[in-house]
């Protein structure tokens, strides 16, 4: 029965700061390194979980955070595979300012629906703005086609998708030691778009989707890859709370 287990990275400095923050590289705060070792102590008292593998982005927040928790849990040996394609969502021309002052300027309700529609992207990146990915090396492979100015969830999903395919997958489906159990670090947006392809959430419901920082929620599933059972590990009313702080924290 494959496993896979994932990890939203931990509270970062722009998160503390109330900043939208996408593609933008920053570091964990330090009650985000908190979080993440606090991930690892909770896959390691897991009963049965025997990480193979790991996937991460590219970014920062999520390398860090996996590899915190990974120590803690005495894994840092895990062979690692990172990619852009789990980024967080880009939040184009947000990306960078305050989320309140950001409301006050456009509206509650215009932020409300570039933040948490499906198919309503923020407005995009100016070409020539230096904050482009085409100017930061660790996409030099990239198609610059495939590089966004801006994404809607539904954006996310169609670059998360492939990769759960391509990627992922394989390393589920994968016998002998090294398959059947995938650990992902990632972001809010990207999880969330593999949660609605794994549980096949619909386009309407997916923005009630909430994914707290640092807490390991893990798949177990069936050499289908339907899903037998899914949870967060460790206290399950620690879990709730965090995902209604992050709720709050959307509407501010």
């Amino acid at each position: 029965m494959p496993d896979l287990v994932l990890i939203r990275h931990g509270q970062s400095v722009w998160n503390a700061e109330n900043l939208f923050t996408g593609w933008v590289d920053v570091e964990l705060s330090p009650v985000g390194e908190t979080e993440a070792r606090a991930a690892g102590r909770a896959m390691a008292d897991e009963p049965g979980l025997d990480l193979q593998v790991l996937h991460t982005s590219v970014l920062v927040r999520a390398i860090t955070t996996a590899e915190l928790a990974l120590r803690v849990a005495g894994r840092s040996w895990l062979p690692v595979k990172r990619h852009w394609r789990l980024n967080e969502r880009h939040y184009g021309a947000l990306q960078g300012l305050d989320k309140k002052e950001t409301a006050a300027r456009h509206g509650e309700d215009q932020v409300h629906l570039w933040r948490r529609s499906y198919d309503v992207p923020p407005p995009p990146l100016p070409d020539d703005d230096p904050g482009r990915a085409a100017h930061d090396p660790r996409y030099r492979d990239v198609p610059a086609d495939d590089l966004p100015a801006t994404e809607c969830l539904a954006d996310v999903v169609r670059r998360v998708v492939p990769y759960w395919e391509d990627a992922i997958v394989p390393d589920l489906l994968a016998e002998g030691p090294r398959g059947g159990a995938v650990l992902v670090v990632a972001h809010g947006n990207s999880l969330r778009a593999l949660r609605k392809h794994i549980e096949q959430i619909g386009d309407a419901d997916i923005s009630d989707l909430e994914i707290p920082t640092g807490i390991p929620f893990r798949y177990r599933l069936d050499d289908g890859l339907a899903v037998e059972s899914a949870g967060y590990l460790g206290d399950p009313e620690a879990a709730l709370a965090a995902a209604e702080a992050v709720r709050r924290q959307s509407h501010l």
